[in-house]
């Protein structure tokens, strides 16, 4: 069974319609990425679930479950700016959360270590950089050691050392068999850390599946991640003649004396390599690399920004 199932869900504000008709379901011990530019409905999204916001339109079941107001509560969130007093220690911040989440007391130790907050455990909320008291908001959604996660913008306001160790942290969770539900607009974090990936655009759902899924380039309904080959050599026009033969090519353009060539994952650089010389042709130039997600989220929503 799905940890959450969303069917047709809408939300409007005037005469703005924020999310249309989005259906998708989270399957199980992910880490299930909702990415879109800002101001695409990913927030509105999980505000809705997280019974913050109410939809226009649609609906939505965490495990099946109709009346999910008691499951909710069990689920780590971290949706919106901390909420923590500027004048008490993280610790003290903490024991205050447990006591408002009614679990975790025990537990504020381990979650401090966790984020890389214990050795400032005292300090006043006041004097932590922005990084700190997003890590410290992250941890408050760890009390009580809950199995589903649920993160807007979880890297926020760190350094790249900081954005580092959460992904890292998230992975950890994640191999520990916690489903994390993580939106966010940046597609390196995303495409780092993601199992599974949900594309939103002006609140409309664009492609969803795992990132294998998404990344495959040819629409089909067979999961095929695609590389990109860069050939080149000094007999050109041979080169472009032997090419269509070789096995698991996609497509091929030429541009500035190179050859890109989109290929199926399995194909490798040593069978491209082997492949032109047993044709004559001897390759003075052969880098392989993988399709990237900022190529693909190109791809799905067009080059232009929402704004």
């Amino acid at each position: 069974m799905p940890v959450l199932s969303i069917d047709n869900l809408s939300k409007n504000y005037n005469q703005v319609r924020a999310l249309n008709n989005v259906s998708f379901s989270v399957p199980a011990k992910t880490v299930f990425g909702i990415l879109g530019p800002n101001g695409s409905g990913k927030t509105t999204l999980l505000g809705i679930v997280m019974d913050i916001l109410k939809a226009s339109g649609g609906s939505y079941k965490w495990e099946g479950d109709q009346l999910p107001n008691e499951r909710r509560k069990t689920i780590g969130t971290l949706l919106e700016t901390p909420n923590f007093y500027h004048y008490l220690n993280a610790e003290d911040n903490l024991v205050i959360a447990a006591k408002i989440k009614g679990r975790g007391e025990d537990d504020i130790e381990r979650v401090l270590k966790l984020v890389n907050l214990y050795e400032r455990r005292r300090s006043k909320f006041s004097t932590f950089s922005l990084g700190m008291k997003q890590r410290l908001a992250i941890a408050s959604a760890l009390l009580g050691d809950p199995d589903v996660l649920v993160f807007d913008e979880p890297t926020n306001g760190l350094d790249p050392a900081g954005i580092a160790e959460i992904r890292d942290l998230i992975r950890e969770l994640n191999r520990q068999g916690k489903t994390i539900i993580m939106a966010s607009h940046i597609l390196d974090e995303v495409e780092k850390v993601c199992t599974h990936v949900a594309i939103i655009q002006k609140g409309v759902l664009k492609t969803i599946g795992s990132v294998a899924e998404v990344m495959n380039t040819s629409g089909s309904s067979t999961v095929t991640a695609v590389v990109e080959i860069e050939v080149a050599a000094a007999d050109m026009a041979g080169l472009k003649n032997i090419l269509p033969g070789l096995a698991g090519v996609q497509s091929s353009n030429e541009a500035e004396g190179i050859i890109k060539l989109t290929c199926d994952e399995s194909v490798t650089a040593e069978q491209v390599n082997r492949f032109c010389f047993e044709k004559g042709i001897v390759l003075n130039r052969l880098s392989v690399k993988r399709k990237s997600l900022e190529t693909r989220f190109l791809e799905i929503t067009g080059k232009q920004s929402d704004k």
